[in-house]
């Protein structure tokens, strides 16, 4: 066996299990789930129609590249909503469907990495653990960057040293965040961008939270948005990941894409070519028709925004808690342990979320998700206000 294997960590939701494993939820409480950020809103119908038009496209075999038409939508999508100008994300060299960021993400690690020479993956801290898994499995060594309140829990990349920065191959970036919810800004971008030319090393930006934001008149920025006011239109060592899953809530179709630098692309495809991941057909007609509607995706928006109000005006008088700047988390402070706090939650109120400490890594003596939870505000707006009102009753009574 690949003895790298032996380095990577069990998945939160593994330590998430056996924390507990011996707790009874009230069976007078119906459960309700905030620890998986699996949309629930309902599956755009212009989707489901393109599946089921396109069904007899099973009997095709799909090409790695995927469709022109596909590629073509993509493309068209990235240039208007991140500000790119016009013919700069060309389909044949910028673009590479996928299925979904989470496979992306790892196999883009895998293709990048030359462990030849002792390279580091720099990531943030906390982290979607596949940016950690894909980097031992490369045969990279992670480096964590702290997120914490005092930094708007975005990394303060200024404190990083030169020779952290000469051994780095990938710096993944993650905005809006999972599990903060931060925005990096533009001028963060740029900044990194520069860095990037320095020090010769590839920006993978995790963007799939990208079309969950409260103001429809500002949008958040991506790494090409900042690519296009730099005049950098080849994007070099600049590299976008985006999915259907949060933005169209069809975390099972397995559809996104990654855009960017055509150099690095054309030999992520070749390598893509043997991984065996080529998208099917008719999943393929289902995402055009998502990447070219906006109309299901402004509603998705208006559905968080209640959520949000909701939630936080019922949580902010008795908790540590704060609005992000986007996705669809909430990453509140615990009065107690992030761990019992979990535990006791579910105990009473049959309320399930995530702890923050199995989100991230303990550098140097700071975890910087400890006492801290993750709540996925994904459910129906009821079931989101239900679970709000029994967190409240928890902490009114036991804190």
């Amino acid at each position: 066996m690949n003895p790298l294997l032996e380095k990577l960590q069990p998945y939160p939701f593994e330590k998430l299990k056996a924390l507990l494993s011996d707790v009874k939820p009230p069976a007078t409480k119906t459960a309700i789930s905030l620890s998986i950020g699996e949309p629930k809103h309902e599956a755009p119908s212009i989707v489901k129609q393109a599946l089921i038009d396109h069904i007899d496209k099973l009997s095709v075999y799909p090409t790695t590249i995927g469709s022109l038409e596909l590629r073509q939508a993509m493309a068209s999508w990235v240039e208007k909503r991140f500000s790119v100008p016009q013919g700069w994300v060309t389909p044949e060299n910028h673009i590479l469907p996928v299925n979904g960021t989470r496979e992306a993400l790892f196999s883009f690690t895998q293709a990048v990495v030359d462990n030849s020479k002792e390279a580091l993956v720099i990531s943030p801290n906390p982290f979607y653990q596949i940016y950690e898994g894909a980097a031992l499995l490369s045969g990279a060594k992670p480096y964590y960057l702290a997120c914490t309140q005092e930094n708007n829990f975005i990394p303060d990349f200024d404190k990083v040293p030169a020779d952290i920065w000469q051994k780095c191959q990938i710096l993944f970036l993650c905005s809006p965040s999972n599990p903060t919810g931060s925005i990096t800004p533009i001028e963060t971008l740029k900044k990194l961008i520069k860095l990037a030319d320095t020090y010769n090393f590839a920006i993978a930006s995790d963007e799939c939270y990208s079309e969950l934001y409260f103001d429809e008149s500002n949008p958040p920025a991506g790494l090409l948005t900042a690519c296009a006011e730099m005049g950098r239109h080849d994007f070099d060592k600049c590299v976008v990941f985006h999915s259907l899953s949060k933005r169209s809530n069809l975390p099972g179709l397995r559809s996104g894409f990654v855009a960017g630098d055509a150099k690095i692309l054309k030999k992520f495809l070749l390598y893509r070519t043997y991984h065996g991941c080529a998208m099917p057909e008719q999943t393929q007609y289902a995402s055009i028709a998502a990447w070219h509607d906006e109309q299901h995706v402004v509603a998705n928006r208006v559905l968080y925004r209640e959520k949000y109000d909701a939630v936080l005006s019922i949580l902010s008088p008795v908790m540590d808690i704060k609005k992000p700047d986007g996705g669809f988390y909430l990453w509140p402070k615990t009065p107690i342990a992030d761990t019992e706090f979990t535990k006791q939650l579910l105990i009473k109120q049959n309320v399930l979320v995530v702890p923050g400490s199995y989100l991230s890594r303990e550098i140097d003596g700071l975890n910087p998700g400890e006492n801290r939870v993750r709540m996925a505000l994904v459910a129906p707006v009821k079931e989101c206000i239900e679970a709000a009102n029994r967190i409240k009753e928890f902490l009114t009574e036991y804190y």
